[in-house]
């Protein structure tokens, strides 16, 4: 058991690099996960996830970072998403979904017009834990100590927007404001998580511990500390069945995590009937 659990940790130095980054990833996307959770904005999470497509797409096509690239895109998905909300009648969700199916398609097309279209595509919207390197991992640190700052310095604006918009306008904030930071911080946890989980399975990592832990918790701080458990029960898990069973690691993270919230839930489910006869018994 003890070979099987540690040895590929020990033993292989990329698996101690896939480790390091995908723990530091947990706590970026459970911090923002939890409000991203607890404000619904699952389907902003996604369309995050994929509008920084294009941006890493053009980086892979010249030869530049794919981080820059990232961050170039991405703030043009915050920019415009906060645009069509405020000069237009159109819905939040409206206009999520114009940028979502926009910057994918062009994500797509950009990475069509070079010579390794099926080799970057799934790079990129699947990750390559394994194949993470030192400079990864820093992006990873970065943007963990961002984030972890961010929601320390923003908890009660975040808190009262999970609420309601008129919440935080009586606290004397800005909703528009709380909002527009709120997504700046989806856009980060995306572009530090995407060359550990790829765009695409990064939504796994910013929803599924998040989710899991709202599950067993009420409190905030400790709905955060669970997921982050969640998360990395998820990681550690996912490389090792990656290890020993050859499968993709990233996905195999991602599938652990949704896995996670399932079992968790169907333990609510079973043990609910035994509490609720515990007390009729008792009472």
């Amino acid at each position: 058991m003890f070979e099987t659990l540690v040895e590929p940790f020990v033993a292989n130095p990329f698996m101690i690099r896939a480790l390091v980054a995908g723990l530091l990833t947990v706590v970026t996307t459970t911090l923002v996960g939890t409000w991203v959770v607890l404000r619904g904005l699952s389907f902003l999470g996604d369309a995050m996830a994929h509008g920084v497509l294009p941006g890493i797409a053009v980086a892979v096509l010249v030869g530049a970072s794919t981080t820059v690239g990232a961050v170039v895109s991405g703030a043009a998905m915050v920019a415009g998403i906060d645009l069509v909300r405020r000069r237009t009648r159109l819905s939040g969700d409206t206009a999520i979904g114009l940028l979502f199916v926009g910057m994918l398609a062009l994500g797509v097309a950009i990475i069509s017009r070079g010579g390794a279209y099926a080799t970057d595509l799934s790079t990129i919207l699947f990750g390559d834990a394994i194949a993470v390197g030192r400079d990864d991992i820093m992006v990873t640190l970065v943007a963990a100590v961002f984030v972890s700052i961010a929601t320390i310095v923003g908890y009660r604006a975040f808190l009262a927007l999970t609420y309601s918009e008129d919440t935080t306008a009586t606290l004397g904030l800005d909703p528009a404001r709380v909002h527009l930071a709120m997504l700046v911080l989806i856009g980060v946890a995306v572009v530090a998580s995407f060359r550990t989980v790829g765009t695409l399975l990064v939504f796994a990592l910013l929803v599924a511990p998040a989710a899991t832990a709202a599950l067993v918790a009420r409190r905030v701080p400790v709905l955060m500390g669970v997921g982050m458990g969640v998360g990395g029960l998820a990681v550690v898990t996912g490389l090792l069945v990656s290890f020993h069973w050859g499968v993709a690691a990233s996905p195999a993270i991602a599938v652990v995590s949704v896995a996670l919230f399932f079992a968790v839930l169907a333990g609510k489910e079973i043990a609910l009937p035994v509490q609720r006869a515990r007390a009729r018994t008792s009472g």
